[in-house]
């Protein structure tokens, strides 16, 4: 059974380690300094460890250093690949770790950094974010954690330091999988935002206007919040909570799931081709871009103020 707990005792002095400060993990790392964790964190990106001194965390040089400071580590990574890289230097340490695995990628995969640092006495949980950077920054994301159920009781208190909620969600694996259903409606509502966004500008009114007053209708969504004030001012590029390059990785996750369960998703489909074209354009760019696409779509030109 899903169950969310509450209310632990934080340990304000522990260490806790970030591997990837991306958009996500700097989030989650800044959220858990101000709770009062010392937080060491790395990542290749110069900037992002500039970003995380910045935050009142420790830099560290590599994936070691970060394991030889902190017994609780978090990671958050772009690719299966650089998954299976920490894992593998993880597991070259000795002592036992636990590692909240945070970032969204195929089960398998998940499975196979699981067994590589269970080698050396590791634990490795499954817990996906749901939620925007935006929403990361002010914690206001759930997580959906499965694995061993000892572990993440023992880890509850790093949990509830960067999230609004957590569940429990069961055995390895049913995280990633309530993560890929998560993502799925994420895919939709975005495109569904955007596609009304673009019906109403195209209609004559006044894009402010609109997104202030279906914000407060029954059709509105969490993602319609964050991604319609993009969409108003058709800017993607300003503040990123997710980039389209990585969505795909995400949107290639969720098909491939759903094709392993025979599960249809039509309306996941149709997204697709939507947010493909947005990524051609600039794969930099927010996944609120697809609202982009549809206006050229529909012929429809912005007034430029």
């Amino acid at each position: 059974m899903a169950t969310t707990t509450r209310g632990r005792r934080k340990k304000k002095s522990e260490t806790v380690g970030v591997i990837g400060l991306g958009i996500m993990g700097s989030a989650m790392a800044a959220n858990l300094v101000r709770e009062g964790f010392r937080v060491v964190g790395y990542d290749p990106v110069p900037e992002a460890a500039r970003q995380l001194k910045r935050s009142g965390g420790v830099p560290l040089k590599d994936t070691r250093a970060v394991a030889d400071a902190s017994a609780t580590i978090i990671t958050s990574l772009p690719t299966a690949s650089a998954l299976i890289q920490v894992a593998s230097e993880l597991a070259q340490f000795g002592r036992k770790i636990i590692v909240i695995e945070t970032s969204t990628m195929p089960i398998d995969v998940k499975e196979q950094a699981r067994a590589t640092v269970a080698k050396r006495g590791a634990v490795l949980l499954d817990c996906p974010l749901s939620g925007t950077g935006a929403q990361a920054r002010t914690k206001d994301i759930a997580v959906y954690a499965s694995g061993e159920a000892a572990a993440y009781r023992s880890i509850v208190h790093v949990l509830e330091g960067f999230s609004r909620v957590n569940y429990y969600v069961g055995p390895f694996g049913n995280g990633s999988k309530m993560k890929f259903a998560a993502n799925l409606l994420v895919a939709i509502h975005n495109v569904a935002g955007a596609e009304a966004m673009v019906l109403a500008m195209k209609s004559g009114l006044d894009p402010a206007l609109a997104y202030k007053v279906l914000t407060d209708g029954a059709g509105n969504s969490r993602m319609f919040q964050v991604r319609g004030p993009m969409m108003v001012k058709g800017d993607y590029s300003s503040d990123v909570t997710m980039k389209l390059s990585v969505w795909q990785k995400d949107m290639n996750a969720i098909a491939e799931f759903a094709k392993a369960n025979g599960c249809p998703t039509p309306l996941f489909a149709a997204t697709a081709p939507l947010y493909i074209a947005a990524t051609a354009n600039d794969p930099t760019e927010d996944t609120g871009a697809v609202c982009a696409v549809i206006e050229k779509l529909a012929n429809y030109r912005r007034k430029r103020q």
